[in-house]
């Protein structure tokens, strides 16, 4: 495929998953739709809110605002550039990553810990609702102890897009076309995912979605004119990837893939997409989060605003919802097919789009403000 073709699908899905991610934002912890209608109207909320008004204090900077999901997803893409940079291994690198994150949010400054630009980024050192689960692994990892929990939040499957979009990159070198860093193959895209969601969430179903997320976003971002049919073909075939990889995780396979059954089904159904969304649940746990997203995406394959707008009008996690579907999405579609009104409102937009053209390229390149 032409690689502008390839860095126009990254750019989508980091893009789209930030779209998704503060669209839904608003609305994350309004717990009806019913409510959502009073404030946004009958068909909730379409258009990114830029008033802020769910936040203590307002930014002012005229922008619909990212959450933690896209400020960790930023922060796993700056880890595998870093592992490539430092010949580091990957999960370690995109570990030191989130502790980089982690003192974005508690205003501590290390040495040590100090390898990501984009941690110069004021905006990223807002506390945009970060999840309990990834600061406590993370502090258990600061103070030198393994994390033991048994969570199976979605704080793991929202922020691993970056390992799919990584890894589908081909580049010349003197040997051939080989692929960069450490990742030689799709399976080694799908285990790394895992693991990255795997630092901070232990419980399986905390971290098979992220593999199977990143194994649909790797087939995606690579297919020449995808269909909705190919998605569900990547979809099936993720999850013969799975059963290879952790052939122990059947049970757990099994119910990923019943919830995920579930959402193809109700593609079909006459019911509302609120109503069929909330069937999944809530998308607070990862093997919803991503059920949910599958049937936005599966539902609304041709048309990204749809997508979004079903992806987030629910009473559950609507920012992470909307952030998986987006990713998934842009990396079928890429940036040039997303809605203008979309991109142009989104906080963060050019290091958003540096970053995934820094993925794009395999390293760390100067950032400069446009503005």
């Amino acid at each position: 495929m032409d690689k502008n073709i390839i860095k126009d699908r990254i750019r989508g899905s980091l893009i789209g998953g930030a779209i998704g991610d503060a669209l839904g934002y608003p609305v994350e912890f309004i717990y009806s739709f019913g409510e959502i209608q009073r404030r946004y109207g009958r068909n909730g909320i379409t258009r990114l809110d830029t008033h802020q008004w769910w936040l203590e204090e307002d930014d002012g900077n005229g922008k619909a605002v990212i959450s933690d999901d896209t400020q960790m997803t930023l922060f796993t893409a700056c880890g595998l550039l870093n592992a490539k940079a430092k010949g580091m291994a990957p999960r370690y690198a995109i570990c030191y990553a989130y502790i980089e994150w982690l003192f974005t949010q508690i205003g501590w400054k290390s040495r040590r810990y100090s390898d990501c630009w984009i941690s110069k980024i004021p905006e990223l050192h807002k506390r945009r609702a970060p999840g309990n689960t990834c600061i406590t692994s993370l502090n258990e990892i600061l103070a030198g102890r393994e994390p033991n929990n048994d969570s199976k939040g979605c704080g793991g499957v929202m922020r691993t897009a970056p390992v799919a979009l990584y890894g589908a990159v081909w580049r010349n070198s003197a040997e051939g076309e080989v692929p960069v860093g450490r990742i030689s193959n799709i399976q080694d895209v799908d285990r790394l995912a895992a693991e990255a969601a795997e630092i901070t969430h232990q419980h399986p179903l905390g971290w098979l979605p992220s593999a199977l997320e990143a194994h649909v976003i790797y087939r995606l971002v690579q297919a020449e004119a995808p269909t909705v049919e190919d998605f569900k073909k990547y979809l099936a075939e993720g999850y013969e990837t799975l059963n290879m990889l952790y052939p122990k995780q059947q049970e757990n396979i099994g119910y990923l893939k019943s919830l995920t059954d579930m959402a193809l089904v109700l593609v079909g159904a006459t019911t509302s997409d609120v109503e069929n969304m909330e069937k999944i649940g809530g998308g607070w746990v990862g093997e919803e989060a991503f059920a949910m997203a599958v049937y936005c995406t599966a539902k609304y394959f041709d048309n990204f605003e749809k997508a979004m707008i079903a992806a987030v009008n629910h009473a559950g996690d609507s920012d992470s919802t909307g952030a998986i579907t987006g990713n998934i999405l842009g990396a079928a579609f890429g940036y040039n097919a997303i809605p203008p009104h979309f991109k142009n409102d989104v906080e963060l937009h050019d290091v958003i789009l540096h970053v995934a053209d820094d993925l794009w390229r395999g390293e760390t390149t100067e950032f400069l403000n446009k503005k």
